[in-house]
């Protein structure tokens, strides 16, 4: 059975930084990304990587999260910088065993397998 669980959130001052991990129970995947959900919120995709190893951003978190992934570790990460009070939410790792392709990595339906989350809270 596909298990992801991450680890990695907290309460951090605006400005601070967090690392997420995903450890994924399989190597296979062909589609990972991250998703967040705040109270009273839709989830959306924060940060996703395609079939072909491309990564896609929303824009709300670009050029201040970083999505990558360790296949030897079987763990997908997410570097956030520059943290704001609005980045605070529920974050869940997703994966699929099937191709995805480009921004696709950003939509909740690309994805079968998702972690419990780990919660971030930015804070002063």
């Amino acid at each position: 059975q596909v298990q992801l669980a991450e680890s990695g959130g907290g309460t951090v001052h605006p400005g601070g930084s967090l690392r997420l991990s995903c450890r994924a129970s399989e190597n296979t995947y062909y589609c990972m990304g991250w998703f967040r959900q705040a109270p009273g919120k839709e989830r959306e995709g924060v940060a996703g990587i395609d079939g072909d190893g491309e990564p896609s951003y929303a824009d709300s978190v670009k050029g201040r999260f970083t999505i990558s992934q360790d296949n030897a570790k079987n763990t997908l990460y997410l570097q956030m910088n520059s943290l704001k009070p609005e980045d605070t939410a529920m974050y869940y790792c997703a994966a699929d065993l099937r191709y995805c392709s480009g921004s696709w990595s950003l939509f909740h339906r690309a994805y079968e397998y998702w972690g419990q989350g780990t919660q971030v809270t930015v804070s002063s």
